[in-house]
């Protein structure tokens, strides 16, 4: 098989009324026969789980598992790992992601949760912190602000489903543009992605991100920049950056981490007009 989608979520996704991130989620996985295993270790409160059980149950998933991984040990019991060998797709609820990185990180879930995901179609998604594990530098925690600060922002290791994108959520809502160019200017390499809340980038195999939700994603694309002042700014200096790229992109819209070219949402097509021209 192919390589999955990995799928990052802002945080506070619509779960009741119109469920549409979560509802395309689902379809990715397989539809009403998906096996999807909630995986709710990075948060504190014990009905988060079973929440997002019924919401996936309202969606007609026919086999919900909610894997209760509290320990590192947990993380490599056999029974546990079974559950996400079978899955066809595996969701991180939001939380704190150091708490999530440090129990899962090195273990044998991790390791089974990346091999199936580049080999076996396995789909990942994460909402909130869930969403920041998946890159290979995760943002661990930093600053508000618009600037950005020698020390603004704290990187470790993520799971390295998507390792040529960085991931910030709660992006316009906590006002995190100034920590997402840090973590860009401290490895230009990356793509950084700040996920508006109630918005996902739907990263596919081939690494082109779409946007499904009703909030923005802000693209910050370091791969040409030119200068940065990060190696001689001292602690808590503005940081200079230039010719990095910034793309805002909603519904639909998309971008092609391998060619660096964003695409705006498709036109969408007005019956009325069509009907006219054919007319005329």
């Amino acid at each position: 098989m192919s390589r999955g989608y990995t799928i990052a979520i802002g945080g506070a996704e619509e779960r009741l009324r119109d469920p549409a991130i979560l509802g395309r989620f689902v379809e990715v996985c397989g539809g009403r026969e998906a096996r999807i295993a909630i995986i709710p270790t990075a948060s504190r409160l014990s009905d988060t789980g079973p929440r997002y059980e019924r919401v996936f149950d309202a969606l007609g998933v026919s086999l919900i598992r909610v894997l209760p991984l509290a320990t590192r040990a947990d993380c490599d019991d056999p029974r546990w790992l079974k559950r996400v060998d079978r899955a066809d797709g595996v969701f991180f609820t939001g939380g704190n992601q150091l708490k999530l990185s440090t129990t899962i990180g090195g273990t044998g879930l991790a390791e089974l949760i990346r091999r199936r995901n580049l080999e076996d179609g396995l789909h990942v998604a994460g909402t909130s912190a869930g969403a920041a594990i998946l890159s290979e530098h995760m943002i661990a925690f930093g600053d508000e602000g618009s600037t950005p600060r020698a020390d603004s922002v704290t990187l470790a290791p993520g799971l390295g489903l998507a390792p040529e994108f960085i991931i910030d959520q709660h992006f316009r809502q906590r006002d995190r543009l100034g920590r997402l160019l840090t973590a860009i200017a401290y490895n230009p390499r990356l793509i950084g992605i700040g996920l508006d809340e109630d918005t996902a980038a739907f990263i596919a195999p081939h690494q082109t991100l779409t946007v499904r939700g009703s909030g923005a994603i802000t693209v910050v694309d370091g791969t040409d920049l030119e200068y940065s002042s990060m190696d001689s700014s001292h602690e808590h200096d503005p940081v200079c950056m230039l010719n990095a790229r910034v793309h805002i992109l909603t519904e639909g819209a998309s971008f092609d981490a391998s060619s660096g070219r964003a695409q705006p949402p498709p036109v969408p097509r007005d019956d009325t007009d069509s009907a006219r021209e054919a007319a005329s």
